[in-house]
């Protein structure tokens, strides 16, 4: 590309945005399919690994990358980076590349002395501590194995972030596809190869199928890494494009970047709080849940204090957990992330207005948009979690005491779907003003009132480990209505008065449409049986049904199911 065109690409400020909700749509729709390749992912996973040992290992494992990922990548440094880059282009800065450019040098230094001391740490927890639990072990190993992952997931999503400022949406809503294709592609051809089969009904303890397990997730990890490298590689065209390329910048300590840093220290701190609890969340659900020892018997109490206390939580928790958040994180990664992330580069924009009118506009519909999502996913993952389980999960090493205990989880994270999709708009309005403190605070807040919850509640006989997602039920629920009331003060008014009678009626169309599905299920109509077909067509005629009664509602009421998603309330 010609100099002067890359000078062009980089410092014209961006075309202003046709429709916001076009790049939700393109980042939804891509979003869509990496979100079924993922539950196809972890439906594979179900069916080779079980809820045992391994399964929960890996889990465990994976989620440190991706905490990192949160942080650096998604998180602290994209909150402060994007505004500034906006904003430097905005003003037509020819050093925003520069920026970009040495923002990249400093995500890469942070994350490779952040893999160096981990490997470190895990290496000397090996030397010392030799007779640690089988799982405890093996979640240590495949850390070890995953965590240079950190560097490539981390620089995929900020690499993403640059794109984004961009306009450029696709590429790197495209970028998760590669990691559930290579994860399904290595279990189902690795399972062949080590004749891991799938038939024992969640008898998975003996000791060659754990073997043959364990050895399949060592692959597993190892191509992590390769599919890693490949999400960075596929954004390259795409940064060519727009004049960025990946270069190492002698000086990149400069005052933009301090700045950044400066701003990204209380994003951090949030964000930290906030992952920390989801990683601390995986902890408790291993270290609280019934083990098997290297003779294969199975540890269900623990010493404290001179006596033996009941593990409260079942063999298998921490897997069961994360297969239950597969379902309340589809319909919230397909729509609430995807408008989100087309937002925040709008959002930034229009925050450096003094007459914030655009800024409050945009940001009341995409509230409305996200609540006219959550309400019915939350409503409507409730009637729909035991047949999806079922398709889903029901299947080779799970067994049907597994389904019970996951739909259970299910249950209680679906009721706070609608929490979940609003914070995903409410953070990037506070970041987008530069305001990093109040996240942090209400960060905190929310792990206090998690932990608060779910941990007397994990003891409870008859919930055990839903407890876990009860606590993040109403830990979100709590952060969202807070942070929208602080948020309503903080630019004096949203007037938020021009949603509520929308919102009411969302709701109301979500709690008929839920009762006509619990109608549906005790009708002739709907089919009975232990089997798929019977299960995928209970689902099919859940979601027709819930679907057609949910819009009809809201077009009914003045809502307007579609009209709630027309480009024209999102234009700047």
């Amino acid at each position: 590309m010609p100099e002067e065109a890359v000078k062009d690409s980089i410092d014209t400020p961006p075309p202003p945005v046709k429709s916001i909700l076009a790049h939700a749509k393109l980042i939804g729709g891509l979003t869509l399919f990496s979100r079924i390749l993922g539950m196809a992912r972890e439906s594979v996973s179900a069916q080779y690994f079980g809820a045992g040992i391994v399964s929960v290992a890996f889990s465990v494992a994976f989620s440190i990358p991706n905490l990192f990922r949160k942080l650096f990548g998604e998180g602290a440094l994209s909150a402060a980076f994007i505004p500034l880059y906006t904003k430097a282009i905005k003003e037509d800065d020819a050093n925003s590349s520069a920026f970009a450019a040495a923002s990249v040098n400093l995500l890469c230094v942070m994350l490779i002395a952040i893999t160096i001391v981990g490997e470190i740490a895990i290496g000397a927890t090996l030397l010392l501590y030799r007779d640690l639990r089988p799982d405890w072990l093996l979640t240590l190993k495949f850390t070890a194995i995953m965590l240079p992952y950190v560097i490539l997931i981390c620089g995929t999503a900020f690499l993403s972030s640059i794109l984004q400022v961009h306009r450029r949406f696709g590429m790197p809503a495209f970028t998760p596809v590669l990691l559930n294709v290579i994860h399904i592609l290595v279990m189902v051809l690795g399972a062949k190869l080590l004749r891991l089969h799938t038939g024992s009904h969640g008898k998975v303890f003996d000791a060659e199928t754990v073997a043959r397990q364990t050895a399949l997730a060592y692959w597993l990890s190892g191509f992590v890494l390769v599919a890693g490298a490949m999400q960075v590689m596929i954004l390259l065209p795409s940064l060519r494009q727009i004049g960025f390329h990946l270069r190492w910048v002698r000086h990149f300590w400069t005052p933009p970047v301090r700045k950044m840093l400066k701003m990204t220290v209380p994003v951090a701190l949030g964000a930290s709080v906030l992952q920390i609890s989801v990683v601390m969340d995986k902890g408790i659900s291993l270290l609280l849940a019934k083990g098997i020892d290297s003779a294969g018997n199975v540890i269900s109490t623990f010493q404290f204090l001179g006596h033996a206390v009941r593990y409260p939580m079942e063999i298998g928790a921490t897997a069961r957990l994360n297969w239950a958040q597969v379902l309340y994180q589809f319909p919230l990664g397909v729509f609430a992330i995807a408008l989100a992330t087309a937002i925040f580069p709008g959002l930034s924009a229009d925050a450096l207005d003094r007459d914030r009118t655009a800024f409050k506009r945009v940001l009341r519909g995409g509230i409305e948009a996200t609540m006219f999502e959550g309400l019915a996913a939350s409503v409507g993952l409730v009637v729909v979690r035991q047949p999806a389980v079922k398709l889903l999960y029901l299947h080779g090493n799970i067994t049907l005491h597994d389904a019970d205990l996951i739909s259970r989880s299910v249950l209680f994270y679906a009721t706070a779907i609608w929490a979940f999709s609003m914070l995903q708009i409410i953070n990037r309005a506070y970041y987008a003003l530069h305001d990093t403190k109040t996240p942090l605070v209400m960060s905190v807040m929310n792990i206090a009132i998690n932990l608060a919850v779910e941990l007397p509640l994990v003891w409870v006989p008859g919930i055990g480990e839903a407890g876990m997602a009860i606590g993040t039920a109403i830990s979100f629920a709590v952060q969202g209505v807070v942070m929208l009331y602080l948020l309503d003060r903080r630019i004096g008014g949203l007037e938020l008065s021009r949603s509520i009678s929308s919102i009411v009626k969302m709701a109301i169309a979500a709690v008929v449409m839920g009762g006509v599905c619990m109608a549906v299920q005790n009708s002739p109509i709907y089919p009975h049986g232990e089997t798929k077909p019977v299960w995928a067509v209970q689902l099919l005629l859940l979601m027709a049904a819930g679907a057609a009664v949910y819009l009809g509602l809201c077009i009914a009421m003045g809502v307007g199911g579609m009209e709630q998603l027309m480009p024209k309330r999102f234009k700047r």
